[in-house]
């Protein structure tokens, strides 16, 4: 049982790794997907292991036993083990809960202050003008989503790069991206090597909103010129804008230039493996809490006498 419930925890720090790789081999809107779903799938396993070390635990104190109604000792390995183990899995948790409740209730207060910010300005269509010094720009989703660009930014670009500009940050509200920073944030707070995973999936929603850029103005080179002028434009302004609303000018932004004046993306041979690898380490996390939580389940019924050894 332990080992299945190490395994999970242990998984995790083989991700970032396999996804940088995988973004770097496939199609940018795949390896959003498939990196995305792998992190959250894999700090849900975590977060079930914890919770069965937690359970284990407790139950092997008389009071958590007798609320349990356990009418036999819970069989596990050694009290050496399984103590410490709980009682480090109790501390991880909380130290989780305690860093996203923090993290949400700071980007809750951001996202109000920028669509309050937004709200008070007149719109064009999507298109949010607001007047400041600093350049910047950014997708703000909600309900109607809102391209917030600053005065500064506009003056920085010419008309060409803004409708590149603004193309790209469209993208972002029609792909959700937002919705795929915040799972990232959240996996992020659920173990401590997904953390590395968040910025590759932050740059694979880049790399997929430069793209559809790139299609929709037609010219690769154009859209490479008004992300690379609008990042140095805004590189010494402090943005206020929210940590999971989608901006042109964030992330490794030569990284993204180095690809929108490459030959387009081409699937290669090595990709397959690279997903495979990932689907597979996440499956393995999957199977493992899965069983291990099983296991405990299973346990816990003896003890209680409800099953036969």
């Amino acid at each position: 049982m332990t080992a299945l419930l190490l395994l999970p925890l242990l998984l995790p720090f083989a991700v970032p790794a396999l996804a940088r790789r995988a973004l770097d081999r496939l199609a940018p809107v795949t390896a959003l997907w498939v990196i995305t779903v792998s992190a959250v799938v894999l700090a849900g396993c975590s977060l079930a292991a914890l919770g069965g070390f937690v359970l284990t635990g407790l139950l092997k104190l008389p009071v958590f036993a007798a609320l349990g109604e356990l009418v036999r000792p819970l069989p596990t390995p050694s009290d050496l083990v399984v103590v410490p183990a709980a009682a480090v899995s109790v501390g991880a948790l909380a130290v989780c809960a305690g860093t996203l409740v923090r993290a949400a209730l700071r980007e809750f207060r951001a996202f109000r202050s920028a669509r309050t910010e937004a709200c008070r300005r007149p719109a064009a269509g999507d298109l949010c003008v607001v007047d400041s010094p600093h350049p910047d720009a950014y997708a703000l989703p909600g309900r109607p989503h809102r391209i917030v660009v600053t005065t500064a930014m506009l003056r920085s670009l010419d008309v060409a790069e803004r409708e590149a500009l603004f193309a790209h940050e469209r993208a972002h509200n029609r792909g959700g991206h937002h919705y795929f920073l915040a799972a990232a944030e959240l996996a992020a707070h659920c173990h401590p090597a997904l953390r590395r995973v968040r910025g590759t999936i932050r740059l694979a929603a880049e790399r997929a909103a430069d793209e559809a850029a790139a299609a929709a103005v037609g010219d690769r080179r154009l859209t490479a010129r008004a992300i690379a002028r609008a990042a140095l434009a805004g590189q010494d302004a402090r943005s206020t804008r929210p940590d999971l609303a989608p901006a042109a000018a964030s992330g490794p932004v030569p990284h993204r230039v180095k690809a929108l004046l490459a030959t387009p993306h081409v699937p290669r041979r090595a990709a397959a493996w690279i997903a495979a690898l990932l689907v597979a380490c996440t499956a393995l996390s999957f199977a493992s809490s899965a069983t291990g939580v099983l296991v405990v389940h299973h346990r816990v019924e003896i003890a209680q006498g409800e099953e036969s050894r």
